[in-house]
């Protein structure tokens, strides 16, 4: 599986917990990437990290999981681009997003939502609404 816009690597070690055969943690921030490393160690799974920006890039993996990457209105549409491509190659795409207003919803269908608790300090208010879509 591949884990773009990782972060902390948490959704490559879930996967891998999970019984994935392998996960690449995808981001563009060095420090995430280290971070990814250190929590995949730490949580005794073994995850392969990058920094390199994989949009527009071919993938190697069969699930394809994207966090919160429709934020920039310039980013966006490159995104959904490559995403629609790898889905057309056959991989599954999973997108989690925050209520990013640059996610195209009219391209998408809401398959989970959630009800984060957040820090105010941090977003607009105390819960955060997140859903996973997938592409039409």
């Amino acid at each position: 599986m591949l884990d773009v816009a990782s972060g902390s690597g948490l959704v490559a070690i879930a996967a891998m917990k999970a019984g994935a055969a392998s996960a690449l943690a995808v981001d563009i921030d060095a420090f995430a990437v280290h971070a990814a490393a250190l929590n995949a160690a730490m949580n005794d799974v073994r995850v392969l990290t990058s920094d390199a920006d994989p949009v527009g890039q071919p993938a190697q993996a069969d699930l394809i999981l994207v966090g919160d990457l429709f934020y920039d209105r310039d980013l966006a549409p490159r995104v959904l681009d490559w995403l629609i491509g790898l889905e057309r190659d056959g991989k599954t795409v999973l997108i989690g997003d925050p209520g990013r207003t640059y996610l195209p919803r009219d391209r998408l269908d809401r398959i989970a939502a959630y009800d984060i608790p957040v820090t105010r300090a941090l977003e607009d208010a105390e819960v955060k609404r997140a859903a996973v879509w997938t592409l039409r």
